[in-house]
């Protein structure tokens, strides 16, 4: 292979930080490497916020559902999708700005490219990294946090710091189950695999002391209910319209 690819195939979540706190001069080579990631357009409708505040870190806990490591990283940042440039220029000339689907999908694809470049880039250099998800909990509350104006709408989170752990590697599907020619298999072929991917996580899980546990069972649960159904209220508070 070759060393990018090598830093890609390490990668793992890390979720338990020493007290080291993330330089300036690597959080600004990150973020330059992420803005290299691909843009369509090169409209870059993406923002960062680097939270450093004490008292915000530990307001992200509760929002995050009490992920402690919000706090303990070495740096903690919230990745936005941000149409606010582009409002604001065609506010100065009388023009529209839409915000529809596509733009909220643009948004969001845009600051998703950045996000794992950046996040390529940190593991480069020693860094552990992890997405949180969590703080879509209450984006009202991260809105307010924040301080963010309309058209900067957060997304998820990413803690960085020196890693206090070593993590299992997670095993992902087989690349034979991801590659498709000329369109996708049979639904008995695609059930075929998730079923030999359960038997593959087995080792994973026995490690990790969740003996019993399968993939196809928490996939079942995960999606049994609606996830956050509060967003669609609460992207359409930032401008997005769905037409």
């Amino acid at each position: 292979m070759n060393d990018v690819i090598d830093v890609m195939l390490a990668h793992r979540s890390i979720r338990t930080y020493t007290d080291e706190v993330v330089p300036d001069v690597d959080i600004k080579a990150a973020v330059a490497a992420g803005q290299k990631a691909s843009t369509s357009s090169n409209i870059q409708t993406y923002s960062l916020v680097h939270v450093t505040d004490s008292a915000k870190r530990e307001a992200f806990i509760e929002i995050s559902g009490g992920q402690e490591k919000v706090r303990d990283c070495g740096a903690f940042f919230v990745v936005c999708g941000d149409m606010r440039r582009h409002r604001l220029l065609a506010e100065r000339c009388g023009s529209n700005c839409e915000e529809n689907v596509e733009s909220f999908l643009l948004s969001v694809i845009d600051a998703s490219l950045f996000a794992q470049n950046m996040a390529l880039a940190f593991e480069s250099m020693g860094w552990g990294t992890c997405f949180i998800g969590g703080i879509r909990n209450d984006l009202n509350a991260v809105q307010a946090l924040l301080d963010l104006p309309q058209s900067v709408a957060p997304l998820f989170g990413m803690t960085v710091g020196r890693a206090a752990e070593e993590p299992w590697p997670r095993p992902r599907f087989p690349v034979d189950t991801i590659i498709h020619e000329n369109g996708v298999v049979a639904d008995d072929d695609v059930l075929g695999q998730c079923d030999a991917y359960d038997e593959l996580m087995k080792g994973y899980y026995l490690q990790r002391g969740a003996s019993g546990r399968t993939w196809c069972g928490q996939m079942e649960r995960f999606f049994e209910q609606p996830k956050r159904p509060h967003l669609l209220a609460f992207f359409e508070s930032t401008g997005v319209r769905w037409r």
